[in-house]
């Protein structure tokens, strides 16, 4: 059990629910359908109904075939046999075309739920959990949740055939549907008996699934590290690790599901043996007549073929809630960017400050302390400072991804708190460190910065862009196919066409972690013609790393430990002979020269 156990640990979000708090989440998702839901009810019940009289007739052929007047009720009986058998088909046929697309609803509405969770959490959410694990919530299991939504229709089905031949049998022979009643108490018991087991097996099982989902999508975003370190063997390794857990989870959930059912025939068959003995002495002595015995005989496989299943369901019933605990746990996480009211922001000028704010990730050391800074309506800021310092966690609590501990952020004057996110982040565009493109084409990902946005603003807004040359130099133009993460294009490419998107949002604040390390310089001064373009007439705060940047900004920040050391223009910090010109011999001085030089070679390879 600990081995199976091992690594299968809920998520820090996970809740653990009771049956009656499940059934009374899902009820909505059914109650939301009640057309769909009560035409597939009358199909089961006249399915039901029609299943019921098969033995009735049966029994009144036998009664009829012991009398004089066979030739004449006989025929009547026959047909009504292959009518109400066509009925019991046509109308069973019906429920469950309709149940298909009632399914097929309650688990799009509960994905779309699941999605729309996800995409409101803040970011530390994403940093703390592992994005396949996530997407298995989303996706496999709302598709175990399926399972859980046919067995509830056909719990109503089943349900229906069992009161209305147990009512049947209560008629025939009172005494007999009594024994009936006793067996059938006894394998409801057995039933729930496994229900505390079978949600435990299943809820590891889907644990054990998500890991899984989570590795192969570790991996395989990772594969090009693996394979320049030669780690193809030890991926191996890991998949085989995690697998195998699936698998020990998977036996057991399958050793506890294929327990029950031969448990409840065995029960049934001596449930069957007590009614044959004590009902073949109720024919002996003539209590009970032939039809009547064939009647009840026909009634009693009716009765336990819908009582077995919904009693073998159960324990797939409790892999189905297993799943809607896995998803309602997610659609119940809370964000921790908490805002304290919902105030609209029409328009922005951009002043920005930061009054004693105080951050960390998670519970750890905090990133910036009493943090103070201010950032002027149309003021360019580029924040420097060696790694860690705490740049990109201002950018980030300026786009309210993350959750400050104390302190305020003020935009406007207004507390960011206070204002309505998708109405503030509508003025507020973004680049980060590694530009992210969606599958699609180049213009596309330029269309998401304005939905709706013509073809003729997406063109005008990418030829803004270091005056559009670059968009001429790809393969199909705007129509250029984008993979996903745009990884078919290359970095700088990438940050043009992030620029692009963000031009045609036309922000009131631009928020940039730049990162052009890795970019050749002729790339990089279009990129930094298309920052001069984004930067003009905006506030602009950003994380700086190459000089030309840090050069061109109206006022220069310098970081340090989470906070600020010192501020002003480049040449008078450079004068200052403190910490910036530290920084400046260290990171900046060498990149003047091997930026002239490599400039001018690009233009003139450009011009040849």
């Amino acid at each position: 059990m600990a081995a199976i156990l091992q690594g299968l640990n809920p998520d820090s979000y996970d809740r653990v629910y009771t049956d009656r708090q499940l059934l009374k989440r899902i009820r909505p998702l059914f109650g939301s359908r009640a057309p769909l839901v009560a035409l597939i009810a009358g199909c089961a019940l006249i399915a039901a109904v029609a299943g019921a009289a098969l033995p009735v007739l049966l029994a009144h052929v036998i009664d009829t075939a012991d009398t004089d007047a066979v030739d004449d009720g006989i025929a009547p009986l026959i047909y009504g046999i292959i009518g109400v058998g066509t009925a019991a088909w046509a109308f069973t046929w019906l429920q469950q075309r309709f149940s298909a697309g009632l399914v097929g609803g309650v688990v799009l509405e509960m994905r779309t739920k699941a999605f729309d969770a996800v995409v409101r959490q803040e970011m530390a959410f994403f940093d703390a959990q592992s994005s396949g694990a996530i997407a298995s919530r989303i996706t496999t299991d709302t598709q175990a949740f399926s399972t859980l939504a046919v067995l509830t229709l056909d719990l109503l089905s089943q349900s229906l055939m069992i009161l209305i031949v147990m009512a049947a049998l209560f008629v025939i022979s009172p005494m007999l549907g009594t024994i009936t009643a006793l067996v059938a108490v006894v394998i409801i018991a057995v039933s729930l008996g496994f229900r505390r087991i079978s949600r435990g097996a299943s809820r590891q099982q889907q644990r054990a699934t998500a890991k899984v989902n989570g590795y192969v999508q570790e991996t395989l975003r990772g594969i090009a590290v693996a394979r320049n370190f030669r780690g193809e063997e030890a991926a191996g390794a890991g998949l085989e690790e995690v697998n195998g857990r699936w698998y020990r989870a998977s036996v057991r959930t399958n050793r506890i599901f294929s327990g029950i059912f031969p448990l409840l025939l065995t029960l049934t068959g001596l449930g069957t043996v007590a009614v044959v003995q004590f009902g073949g002495h109720q024919v002996a002595d003539g209590h009970v007549s032939g039809g009547e015995w064939v009647l009840f005989m026909e009634a009693l496989m009716l009765f336990w073929f819908p009582l077995t299943s919904i009693a073998s369901f159960w324990s797939q019933f409790q892999q189905g809630l297993a799943a809607g605990e896995r998803i309602f746990s997610l659609v119940d996480r809370e964000t921790q960017v908490r805002q304290s009211a919902q105030e609209p922001v029409e328009s922005i000028d951009g002043r920005i400050e930061f009054r004693e704010v105080t951050f960390g990730y998670g519970s750890g050391e905090p990133v910036l302390r009493d943090f103070d800074l201010s950032v002027g309506a149309g003021e360019t800021v580029a924040l420097v400072g060696h790694t860690g310092a705490g740049k990109s966690s201002i950018i980030r609590l300026i786009s309210r991804a993350y959750e400050y501990r104390s302190g305020s952020v003020l935009v406007d004057g207004r507390d960011v708190r206070t204002l309505d996110l998708d109405d503030y982040r509508r003025h507020l565009g973004v680049v980060s460190q590694t530009p992210f493109l969606f599958s699609g084409t180049v213009g596309e990902n330029i269309g998401h910065g304005r939905p709706g946005a013509s073809q003729e603003d997406i063109l005008a807004a990418a030829r803004s862009v270091a005056d559009g040359d670059w968009v001429d130099l790809l393969p199909e133009g705007l129509d250029t196919p984008t993979t996903e993460g745009g990884r078919n294009l290359s970095m700088g490419q990438r940050q043009l066409v992030a620029l692009a998107r963000i031009v045609l949002q036309d922000p009131e604040i631009f928020v940039l972690d730049e990162a052009t390390a890795s970019i050749d310089p002729l790339t990089e001064s279009l990129i930094q013609e298309g920052l001069d373009v984004l930067s003009s007439k905006r506030t602009s705060v950003i994380v700086a790393h190459r000089l030309p940047t840090v050069r061109k900004a109206d006022r220069i920040v310098v970081i340090d430990a989470g906070r600020v050391l010192e501020q002003g223009t480049h040449d008078a910090l450079l004068a200052a002979g403190g910490a910036y010109a530290e920084l400046y011999d260290h990171y900046f001085r060498h990149q003047q020269l091997d930026f002239d030089e490599q400039i001018a070679e690009g233009v003139a390879a450009r011009a040849r």
